[in-house]
């Protein structure tokens, strides 16, 4: 298929059929890309509750990379999509080199910068004393990976948001299988513990990368060339443009990661430090997995909504739009109450051995179940107004969930309920999210009726 072909596709095939074919292959990539964490958690389990708290602990860091591989990959990806829409190849082949040679370039600084004092870097993560030998250990072979895995990310968005998601998909769940693979035999078979799920993982990011380079000299794919890599502010201020909102979202995600580490440590019970921090660990791997369905189903009208409003076609803009909303949120009303009801026996399957870690980890997947299905409107919309250059509510909407809200929220409820303040921070956060984006949602959608007319 030409650039040509896809293009006649993107702005002729009926709409809901279109975002189905992109999101397909999205959502596998996503829920595999949540398998990394979630598959390491699950066999650390199996080792300590130290151990599956050095992993919470490194999510921190984990949460560092992907702020910066996201938003060079939808600050570059946006444009590329409006880019081809428009029929400005050239343009887009520019800001595709830069948007992949830059994370690369400030991964290997980062690299450098945190192998120096691994130990204080688990420290300032949030780990409690105990757990900051564990923390070290998964860290070590992440932090030597950080180039690959942060060029890796804005690989698979660039290859998404240009409409051939399925080749992205293949880099992910390539990645993924490979990781699962690896697990046990480090981990087990070779006696690496810790280190060998971080070992695994950064191997299987390595091999994610090597793929994704290879798609984009695919003749339907925009190619990424040393000669093209022409960095000038024009072109830094589109990608900040495009990715500044999941740059924002993935930086007070970091933030919250760090916070929520420490308060889970402060406010457990005598004794319970590594258990609170490991059984937040835990969900936050459980709410990630879940939600990781419904941010590749959104992501995959992405690609739909760039194209079609770089030509102009705005009905077909709401009605991806529209489409999306629906659905994800549908799913996450299922999703919600099938882990508010089992929530007990869907933690005890990372850790059955430490009841403090079950208990404390169901309370608090219970309290985030509650408010989990206000996040499809609050997702679907933020990726719109992202991908139509509307940059601030898009930064606005995506800073809510994990920062403007939710950093105060973590602070204050605690004061006064203590480790259920802690558990119920999230839903507060989400409530408060959904309020401010309904009016945000309306506005929008009487401005696309507009520009229909």
């Amino acid at each position: 298929m030409t650039l040509e072909d896809k293009y006649q596709e993107m702005t002729r095939k009926p709409v809901r059929l279109l975002v189905l074919k992109m999101a397909v292959p999205t959502i596998i990539a996503m829920v595999t890309t949540a398998l990394y964490n979630v598959v390491d958690a699950a066999f650390v389990g199996r080792l300590s509750t130290e151990g599956t708290a050095g992993i919470g602990i490194s999510f921190a860091y984990m949460t560092f990379i992907q702020a910066l591989g996201f938003f060079f990959g939808h600050g570059s990806g946006n444009y590329i999509s409006r880019a081809l829409g428009a029929k400005d190849l050239s343009s887009a082949s520019v800001v595709a080199s830069v948007g992949v040679i830059t994370p690369f370039l400030l991964g290997t600084a980062a690299a450098l910068l945190c192998l120096s004092n691994l130990s204080g870097l688990s420290s300032l993560l949030g780990a409690p004393p105990e757990v900051v030998p564990y923390a070290n250990d998964y860290l070590r072979f992440i932090v030597l990976a950080t180039p690959f895995m942060m060029s890796a990310l804005t690989l698979n968005n660039q290859l998404r948001l240009q409409g051939n998601a399925n080749f992205g998909m293949v880099g992910i769940v390539s990645g993924a299988i490979l990781n699962i693979a690896l697990d046990p035999i480090f981990i087990f078979g070779l006696d690496m513990g810790v280190s060998g799920a971080s070992l695994a993982t950064a191997v299987s990011q390595l091999c994610s990368w090597v793929l994704l380079l290879s798609g984009t000299f695919r003749p339907e794919s925009v190619h990424i060339k040393l000669r093209d890599f022409k960095p000038s502010l024009r072109v830094y201020n589109e990608i900040l443009r495009g990715g500044l909102p999941s740059l924002f979202r993935q930086v007070f995600n970091c933030a919250a990661a760090v916070l929520l580490n420490y308060s889970a440590a402060r406010y457990a019970a005598p004794g319970h430090e590594a258990a609170a921090v490991a059984a937040f660990a835990v969900v936050t791997r459980i709410m990630m997995f879940a939600f990781s369905v419904v941010l590749g189903f959104c992501q995959g009208f992405q690609p739909v909504c760039g194209f079609n409003y770089g030509a102009g076609l705005y009905g077909r803009v709401r009605e991806s739009w529209h489409f999306a909303t629906w659905v994800g949120t549908a799913f996450l009303l299922v999703i919600s109450l099938a882990g508010f009801l089992f929530a007990p026996q869907i933690v005890a399957l990372f850790r059955a051995e430490d009841p403090a870690l079950i208990e404390i980890g169901a309370a608090t997947l219970r309290w985030q179940c509650a408010a989990f299905p206000l996040t499809g409107l609050i997702t679907s919309t933020g990726m719109l107004f992202q991908n139509i250059r509307m940059t601030f509510p898009a930064t606005l909407l995506s800073i809510c969930r994990n920062g403007l809200f939710f950093l105060p929220v973590l602070l204050i409820l605690p004061v006064c309920y203590n480790m259920q303040g802690v558990q119920a921070a999230q839903a507060v956060a989400d409530g408060l999210t959904f309020l401010l984006c309904i009016p945000y949602a309306m506005w929008i959608d009487r401005k696309l009726k507009r520009q229909m007319k």
